[in-house]
């Protein structure tokens, strides 16, 4: 019955306005202390629109979507819970977009509401995108785990400042946003790019990852280079839906299996059906259960008391 009325009250909360109001108006602040290293820039200023599919808004859950390009300037958006339900733990959010825009509400500001929900602060990065000139065509631009390298070694950096457990910052991402957490979780040995400040002598490893349909890690050859196996690589959390026709559900258990053989906890939910993007909305298929899985799997690995937002 309580997990029942928790799901109810995330449905109300989040189809009536999108997303919960903020216990306090975020924060935005600037990912880089200057020139976004490594970037050769886009044309064009950063703009938020509806998306369109064939002349029609594109709908999740029936409701359109907000998303954002021309990211030239990377922040993170900062959603604090309640004091009073306030954890301590913490996550970045990796909007998808296949890393040409991001969906801003469906998988930003729409999951945040949900994380402070939970007692935890959701922190959106807004990733450089769409691709670079030079980036390679169905491959993962390097701009991105750039960004994402730096954004959890700021968060951690922040750490006390902000009230947040450094031992307990987690990534969560969907569709291109989860292969970037993918990347982030295993690529934490050896930076992207040159090292702009004491920022980057923070450890940039994620403490555990939550990836959602995401794509980019099967290739005909195996596992894409842009994983790799180092030791001590976080927990993982890892959900698709065996009909997604924009990322199948393969690269997910491709990620699954490598990190299963490497010795990594990770666990897998492929449910029959929910199709691509559905974030945390309601849209009437088994796969919008994965909030309350996840919850119970933040409990099972220490991170998060399991009764938090029942």
């Amino acid at each position: 019955m309580q997990r029942t009325a928790s799901s109810l009250a995330l449905l109300l909360l989040i189809s009536a306005a999108g997303a919960q109001a903020p216990a306090e108006k975020p924060q935005v602040i600037d990912l880089w202390p200057g020139k976004v290293p490594d970037d050769v820039g886009i044309p064009g200023e950063e703009k938020v629109f509806e998306l369109m599919v064939q002349g029609k808004p594109y709908q999740v859950g029936g409701k359109p979507t907000k998303w954002v390009t021309n990211v030239t300037k990377p922040t993170l958006t900062i959603y604090r819970p309640a004091k009073d339900r306030d954890t301590g733990v913490s996550m970045l959010i990796c909007p998808g977009g296949g890393y040409h825009n991001l969906g801003w509400d469906v998988e930003g500001e729409e999951v945040a509401a949900w994380l402070n929900m939970q007692g935890i602060t959701g922190i959106i990065l807004k990733y450089r995108c769409p691709r670079r000139p030079g980036d390679v065509k169905g491959e993962p631009p390097s701009g991105p785990l750039k960004d994402a390298q730096r954004a959890v070694s700021l968060v951690r950096s922040k750490a006390k400042d902000w009230g947040l457990d450094p031992r307990k910052l987690g990534m969560v991402g969907f569709s291109a946003g989860g292969h970037l957490v993918g990347a982030t979780a295993t690529n934490f040995e050896q930076r992207a790019y040159a090292p702009q400040d004491d920022i980057d002598k923070v450890s940039c490893r994620p403490d555990f990852g939550v990836l959602l349909y995401s794509g980019y890690f099967k290739t005909p050859d195996g596992l894409s280079p842009t994983v790799r196996l180092p030791a001590d690589i976080p927990p993982l959390f890892i959900v698709h839906a065996s009909d997604d026709k924009i990322s199948d559900a393969e690269h997910s258990v491709a990620m699954y299996l490598a990190m299963k053989r490497a010795g990594v906890l990770a666990e897998l939910h492929v449910y029959t059906t929910g199709g691509h993007g559905f974030g945390v909305r309601k849209v009437g298929h088994p796969c919008e259960t994965w909030t309350e899985r996840c919850l119970e799997w933040l409990g099972k690995q220490g991170l998060l008391k399991t009764n938090v937002g029942k």
